[in-house]
């Protein structure tokens, strides 16, 4: 009877100690899998400015001229340097870093600190302009395409807006969100994944 209990007793602390170093690995896993599939697979990481106060831009901004625009508060800054922060413990240490010309974005991508910032105008928003959105997704994919022949590659993150990964995608996000996304041969969408990123409201 004293055998059969300590058995019982042996066979619980193995299943918590196996349950418990299966949550100890499973988000360096995770980690890995999301480094490895920036690196290497057909996936890049599309990410909303962060978070900038108002509704669209003044009237009459310039492009060339920040303080004509909405840019981010004190508030997006923060969220954009511990986003960062996050991605860096993703794996994410050093990346290839695309941004719309929007002073919110550039800035975004400058505090995410993964490296360069290189300026896209098929990342610009054509929130004022909706009959641009078949022409910026055209060339996001045309640039997505060039970018995943690169063997073996930076991981690929590109700081827009709303409208461009809502047209993309499908998927509406909040500011600062991130999703990652996989696409074909020609950059064209094929899935993606909403990721928990710091300071991100749903």
């Amino acid at each position: 009877m004293k055998l059969k209990s300590w058995a019982g007793v042996s066979k619980n602390v193995l299943l918590h100690l196996f349950f418990g170093l299966y949550l100890i690995t499973l988000p360096s896993f995770v980690e890995a899998r999301i480094q490895e599939d920036l690196s290497d697979g057909p996936y890049v990481l599309m990410m909303r400015h962060a978070d900038a106060p108002g509704y669209s831009d003044p009237v009459g901004y310039q492009l060339n001229d920040c303080s004509t625009q909405r840019n981010l508060g004190t508030a997006g800054k923060q969220q954009a340097r511990e986003i960062g922060q996050w991605l860096s413990a993703q794996g994410v240490q050093k990346a290839q870093v695309l941004s719309s010309p929007w002073c919110r974005c550039k800035e975004t991508a400058q505090l995410l600190n993964k490296g360069p910032v290189q300026v896209e105008a098929g990342l610009g928003s054509f929130f004022e302009n909706r009959g641009d959105r078949h022409e910026h997704t055209r060339m996001t994919q045309i640039k997505i395409a060039e970018l995943i022949q690169i063997k073996p590659r930076l991981p690929i993150i590109m700081v827009t807006h709303q409208v461009n990964i809502q047209a993309f995608t499908g998927q509406y996000l909040s500011s600062g969100a991130i999703v990652l996304v996989k696409v074909n041969a020609a950059g064209q969408y094929v899935s993606h994944k909403l990721l928990e990123a710091p300071g991100v409201k749903p």
